[in-house]
């Protein structure tokens, strides 16, 4: 196992498994990575989003969709290829200021993610439980703890199922609400024309692509693929056909749960009231649909906090070990990196407007994280016969141009005070 690694290979069993295993390659690490596309922040930005200008980003998500397919494949590819995960990569080429200002930067971000992660838990308990915030945020820590130990102790495969299981958990509790809502399909598809409405919808664009293309899913998803599979260079080619079709499967799953939160943010709650907050939301959601859809709703957000604080914390040991070729014991870190949220909830800060900013705060490390990936996975030097191809490697830089783009834009707007 390369230096760094942060989880155990391919179990034994499935090495004496072909066929079984041939088929267990189909359903792992992208559909971990998925998790953080359906994060607590999406849920706020898309919420948000549908709720103050209706069917009008639809486009955001379906572009952001598009992007994330090829930003996740890139990234599982480069772990299978070179055996090692993008920081540690990217820590064996910077020097030593560079490595820690680098590091910096992921850490910040990874702490962006953390917060909504925790947030979006404790949002969640209130909803369903009447838990005070702060402590349902402790509650989201601890249930993260357990399902981290799951992994430290039993291994890569069954954190992936516990994984996956809350991900079937997300899914049904976001989409449950399309099947008894009136969607104005017609105006969906008139969403899917790409435009903005005053500065507003840039900073809400900003989030929801920071929400949906997310640095730490990039970084955390070369490590789960070299984890998950090993470095077998024999089987090299039929492994990246089935991450393909992993990571195709595991973001259309995400897709369409984020595009049902707008959807039924679009149809029921635009001009609504109190919808400014998540609890709001799901206040409208039950009046509108009914107090069972609302509690699928709140479940959906339970899951989506404890999955993906999990997550995002296996992520933040990949970027630390990476880098800086430092290991703290998992549930230290996730001990540690609780605080912030903690002190966010105690201090009394509209928590939905906190998870909102946290994404526009992932958008702008997005280039710091896709960049580096560009470049790593186009080396012929270092991918051999797997380096992009010259079509893939044009429409990763038309990626990476857009989202840039959308950053300045953002950061224009912020400083002219519009909005």
């Amino acid at each position: 196992m390369k230096n760094g690694a942060l989880a155990t290979p391919v179990a034994d069993v499935e090495a004496a498994e072909p066929h079984r295993r041939r088929w267990s390659w189909l359903w792992g690490p992208a559909f971990v990575a998925a998790i953080a596309y359906v994060d607590p922040g999406n849920v706020a930005a898309n919420l948000t989003a549908g709720a103050r200008y209706g069917y009008l980003l639809v486009w955001v998500l379906v572009m952001a969709n598009g992007m994330a397919v090829l930003v996740q494949y890139l990234s599982a590819k480069t772990g299978l290829v070179t055996g090692s995960s993008l920081p540690e990569l990217l820590g064996a080429r910077l020097g030593g200021r560079s490595r820690i200002l680098y590091w910096l930067q992921a850490e910040l971000v990874a702490a962006a993610t953390d917060l909504a992660e925790v947030l979006g838990g404790a949002i969640a308990l209130q909803i369903l439980f009447g838990v005070p915030l702060v402590l349902g945020g402790v509650i989201v820590g601890v249930v993260s703890m357990l399902v981290l130990a799951i992994q430290t102790r039993r291994g890569q495969r069954p954190f992936e199922y516990v994984v996956m299981g809350l991900l079937l958990v997300i899914t049904i509790g976001f989409m449950a609400g399309l099947f008894v809502t009136g969607v104005s399909w017609s105006e969906a598809a008139a969403g899917l024309v790409p435009r903005f409405d005053g500065g507003q919808t840039v900073l809400l664009a900003a989030s929801m692509l920071g929400a949906t293309v997310m640095p730490h899913a990039i970084y955390v998803h070369s490590a789960l693929a070299r984890d998950r599979h090993g470095h077998r260079r024999d089987e090299l080619p039929r492994m990246l056909r089935a991450t393909r079709w992993d990571v195709i499967a595991s973001m259309v799953v995400a897709g369409a749960v984020n595009i049902a939160m707008l959807l039924l943010a679009a149809g029921n709650l635009q001009g609504v009231g109190g919808t400014d907050s998540i609890q709001g939301a799901n206040e409208a959601i039950s009046s509108a649909l009914g107090p069972t859809v609302g509690v699928l709703f709140g479940i959906g957000l339970l899951a989506s906090g404890l999955a993906s604080t999990s997550v995002g914390c296996y992520a933040g040991a990949t970027i630390m070990s990476g880098l800086l070729r430092i290991r703290i014991p998992m549930l230290v870190r996730r001990a540690v990196t609780l605080v912030p949220a903690l002190v966010i909830l105690a201090l009394g800060v509209n928590p939905t407007w906190a998870l909102v900013l946290s994404q526009v705060l992932l958008s702008l490390g997005i280039p710091f994280a896709l960049i580096p990936l560009v470049r790593l996975s186009s080396d012929r030097g270092l991918m051999g016969s797997h380096a992009n191809a010259t079509p893939l490697r044009v429409a990763a830089w038309l990626v990476v141009g857009l989202i840039v783009l959308l950053n300045l834009a953002l950061v224009v707007l912020s400083v002219m005070g519009l909005g």
